[in-house]
């Protein structure tokens, strides 16, 4: 039996935001690339833009990777 269930939770909720976050990124780097004008501009968006905002995107899953080890840890520890 586990006693960090609560963080697994907000865990598993910073995964699923996470992941809309990384669909979000990508549907905003599609639409911003084809918003702007001029090849530079589009070059600069895919090459710059895009993976910082990727980047950003997957903050929540390693927030959430960070949470699930703590729980494990804290298992780990208590069971002995």
């Amino acid at each position: 039996m586990t006693h960090y269930g609560t963080l697994r939770l907000w865990a598993a909720l910073l995964t699923f935001f996470g992941v809309l976050a990384m669909i979000g990124a990508f549907i905003g780097a599609i639409v911003w690339a084809f918003e702007v004008e001029g090849f530079w501009q589009t070059i600069g968006v895919l090459l710059i833009g895009v993976p910082v905002a990727v980047f950003l995107a997957t903050l929540p899953i390693a927030l959430a990777q960070a949470m699930r080890a703590i729980a494990d840890v804290g298992d780990t520890v208590s069971a002995r």
